[in-house]
């Protein structure tokens, strides 16, 4: 009798360590991506800008057509990796396509703004700098938003990770996810200078 509730108190402890470290999973799990969320807000923001400030540098930059539909091809790859993304965040496919797509979008974008500097009309546009600050903006908050996502998702591999949480991981069909890094070289790490 000693013996079935001594086995039976040791199948009860190893049932709740399985059920905590379960929950403890899924609970990571859904800070990354509610935390992927918050990058998505941002993105969208940002990709609802740049049709505005591509329209507004449309009528000043004739001769600039290349350079105005890579921004918004571009914008368009990365909407669609942002969607994809957005399915299923933390997949290390997706994540590349995103941060590949993100890298493209900011390198036309600098060139926009690049190529602007020798419009002293379009510098001086109040339309053209209220987007640019708003662009700011939003740049800055992916930003902070992407480190929350990498935190939560460096939490949560580190999670999946230790043991025992490791074999339960495993069985449980928990996969580490792909934090959302940058893909620019650290030559284009470098601020772009604009100055409107």
């Amino acid at each position: 009798m000693i013996t079935l509730i001594v086995i039976g108190g040791i199948i009860l402890v190893l049932v709740v360590i399985v059920v905590g470290v379960y929950n403890g999973l899924v609970t990571a799990r859904n800070r990354f991506k509610n935390a992927y969320s918050q990058i998505d807000v941002q993105l969208k923001r940002r990709y609802d800008l740049i049709p505005n400030l591509v329209e507004t540098a449309k009528g000043y930059m004739k001769h600039e057509r290349e350079t105005l539909e890579a921004v918004v091809t571009a914008r368009n790859s990365a909407v669609s990796a942002n969607q994809q993304a957005s399915g299923n965040p933390g997949d290390p496919a997706a994540m590349k396509a995103l941060a590949g797509a993100e890298a493209a979008l900011t390198g036309t974008l600098g060139r926009l703004f690049a190529l602007a500097e020798s419009y002293p009309d379009l510098k001086a546009n109040e339309n053209m700098i209220q987007l640019q600050e708003e662009l700011t903006s939003t740049e800055n908050r992916v930003a902070f938003s992407r480190q929350a996502f990498n935190d939560a998702v460096t939490d949560f591999n580190t999670r999946c990770e230790k043991f025992p949480a490791n074999l339960i991981a495993g069985s449980f069909g928990f996969h580490p996810a792909e934090l959302l890094e940058s893909t620019e070289s650290p030559e284009e790490r470098k601020p772009v200078k604009v100055s409107f």
